[in-house]
């Protein structure tokens, strides 16, 4: 199975799911140059979010630390450690706040 990010020329294969490691995350470069952050939850759902945190610009988010709140996956940053949910990208700790999100799936390797 592979991981695909939906973006603007289309789906992107970015990794095997059995490369990635609940609670770490991988970042993926994307064809427009900017970066991804590239997760999976305990139970094997992958989710994708922008690579840059808002609060410093620095590209870190995938080496943040991967929580759960209320029943939703979040990444704390590593830098500054607010906190950004997985699915909406909304930042947990200052609601004007937020990262992009990718549309993510998984796919049969052929």
């Amino acid at each position: 199975m592979t991981v695909e990010l939906h973006v603007a020329e289309g789906w992107l294969t970015v990794c095997e799911l059995s490369s990635l490691t609940p609670g770490r995350g991988v970042a993926a470069l994307l064809p427009d140059g900017s970066q991804a952050a590239v997760f999976v939850d305990r139970t094997g759902r992958p989710y994708a979010i922008g690579n840059q945190d808002p609060f410093t610009g620095a590209q870190v988010l995938s080496r943040g630390l991967v929580g759960w709140a209320a029943g939703r996956a979040f990444v704390a940053s590593p830098l500054l450690k607010q906190r950004f949910d997985l699915e909406s990208g909304r930042c947990l700790d200052d609601e004007e706040v937020a990262v992009r999100t990718y549309p993510v799936r998984t796919a049969a390797t052929s």
